[in-house]
């Protein structure tokens, strides 16, 4: 089975791409091909300091969760990381522990199969590139794809398959959290839809703030996309798109393991065509 991680700055998602025992367990992208369909995931947080090591034993000890052996189980290996730190560390656990497995790490070099239109091609987040190979593997067309995690990150992809660029917001935690320490009579507040826009209570006025106002940054910056580019599928992925999408007008999908689907890709792309 394909093991796949996505590297964030907040956290971090892993993935098993395979057949399974129970093909009614395979979830995420199974319905093009049960053998290679999303069969586990897990999000955890990422930690810089984490060595090759313990990150062997964190991925043995979630795969122990499912009856799994790490060994037995895994056959590749891909990552893409918006943290390099982390990179080096899991480049060196996969060269310790699976010498012997293909192993793709999204950057410059790696064959993506999409064409990269940015000033600087090797300034594109290899989170950005998997989001776009993967959105556009799902919906082809022209697509606006909102990563909502640490940073709101929209990502355009033109009609013939061709990464275009975007923009790049401070996300829904970084936000909060410089609230919190700037306004030291607000305090942290679950985020549930309030009863209006108009809150009635400081803990109402942060949730329409943060949900609603989020919300229509997106759908703004869509509108003003859409204006550049014309018509285009919207897709959300990320950490916080189930809490910000609902609220919003113009996001079409929602896709949660929408990297994890482009990072496999992408490794197919550098390995299994390529055999």
């Amino acid at each position: 089975m394909l093991l796949a991680i996505d590297v964030g700055n907040t956290e971090t998602v892993i993935g098993l791409f395979g057949p399974v025992d129970h093909p009614e367990g395979a979830r995420g992208f199974a319905r093009a091909n049960d053998e290679r369909g999303l069969a586990y995931h897990w999000r955890i947080s990422t930690v810089v300091e984490r060595t090759p090591d313990e990150h062997a034993m964190m991925l043995s000890q979630l795969l122990e969760l499912e009856g799994l052996d790490l060994k037995a189980t895994i056959s590749a290996i891909a990552i893409c990381s918006s943290a390099p730190s982390v990179t080096t560390q899991l480049r060196r656990m996969a060269t310790r522990w699976f010498d012997d497995l293909p192993l793709t790490v999204i950057g410059p070099g790696t064959k993506s199969g999409m064409p990269i239109l940015y000033d600087n091609p090797r300034e594109v987040g290899a989170d950005r590139i998997a989001d776009a190979v993967g959105a556009y593997d799902l919906y082809p067309g022209a697509l606006i794809i909102v990563d909502m995690g640490t940073a709101t990150v929209f990502d355009v992809v033109s009609a013939k398959g061709e990464y275009l660029g975007g923009a790049i917001a401070p996300g829904v935690a970084i936000s909060l959290e410089a609230l919190y320490q700037h306004a030291s009579a607000l305090r942290s507040v679950e985020l549930v839809e309030p009863r209006s826009v108009i809150g009635r209570s400081t803990a109402e006025s942060i949730q329409s703030g943060v949900l609603l106002g989020f919300a229509s940054q997106i759908d703004g910056m869509v509108t003003r996309i859409k204006a550049e580019i014309g018509e285009a599928t919207v897709v959300a992925t990320g950490g916080l798109a189930g809490v910000i999408a609902p609220f919003t007008t113009t996001i079409s999908h929602r896709e949660p393991w929408l990297t994890l689907h482009g990072l496999r890709i992408v490794h197919e792309r550098n390995h299994l065509e390529a055999s």
